[in-house]
């Protein structure tokens, strides 16, 4: 059972979002986070959800390749609207794919060559073969991805935004890496973002964020934050 407490925000009646942070190349935990979802979802039937999942679907874990393969081919909870967001890692690894050689190799520094190797592509490989033996279906998902997402009084992000600066107008590369001034930003930002990007060992929740990158790939949890009216509680795996 999930334990609820008063949110920062509130959604309209009936309206339920579910939030699942950082995966990392974790396919089977993110599919037991799934499981947990539809359970809730069977238990608790409500007049309508979606399920945001705030980036970061590859690198630095074993599966990213099985991570992409599951969300490219369609909602994974059958009935459940799903919005999948562009994270950092994503946004790199189309660039280096695309062929950007400094994106190569801050993709290889940061966790890139799991990826590569969870698509049968050996270390050393040269990058203008890269594109070739991914799946196209792969490339186009990632291409798809979603930079951000309003619901009621939240605003949903894979990084955060830049305080001072309206939603509206938020540079895209900002909303995918954003950190500080952000994090530490006590303002009201017109929203509260919900954003992953800074592992943390617990989710943060602020009157103006909530951040739920609980550092699965480190260790922590796989997180889902589940959001309904003006009330918030989470569900792990």
């Amino acid at each position: 059972m999930i334990t609820f407490t008063k949110a920062p925000a509130s959604l309209p009646p009936g309206r339920r979002v579910y939030v699942i942070g950082d995966v990392h190349g974790l396919s089977q935990r993110l599919i037991a986070l799934h499981a947990a979802v539809r359970t809730d979802l069977h238990r608790r039937p409500t007049a309508s959800a979606v399920l945001i999942h705030l980036g970061d679907y590859v690198d630095r874990g074993p599966d990213s390749a099985g991570v992409v393969a599951y969300l490219a081919a369609g909602p994974p909870i059958e009935g459940l609207a799903t919005i999948n967001l562009i994270g950092n890692h994503e946004n790199t690894m189309l660039e280096a794919v695309g062929g950007d050689a400094a994106s190569a190799t801050d993709w290889m520094f940061n966790g890139g060559e799991p990826a590569l190797e969870s698509y049968g592509i050996a270390p050393g490989t040269p990058r203008q073969e890269w594109a070739g033996l991914i799946p196209p279906e792969h490339i186009a998902f990632l291409h798809g991805l979603t930079v951000s997402h309003r619901e009621g009084g939240y605003m949903f992000v894979h990084g955060g935004i830049r305080p001072g600066v309206p939603l509206d107008e938020q540079l895209r590369d900002e909303v995918i890496r954003m950190r500080h001034p952000f994090l530490n930003s006590e303002a009201d930002h017109g929203a509260v973002i919900v954003h992953g990007h800074t592992p943390i060992k617990t989710p943060v929740i602020k009157p103006n964020r909530i951040g739920i990158d609980t550092g699965a790939v480190f260790g922590g949890p796989l997180t889902c934050l589940v959001l309904e009216e003006d009330r918030m509680g989470f569900i792990y795996a």
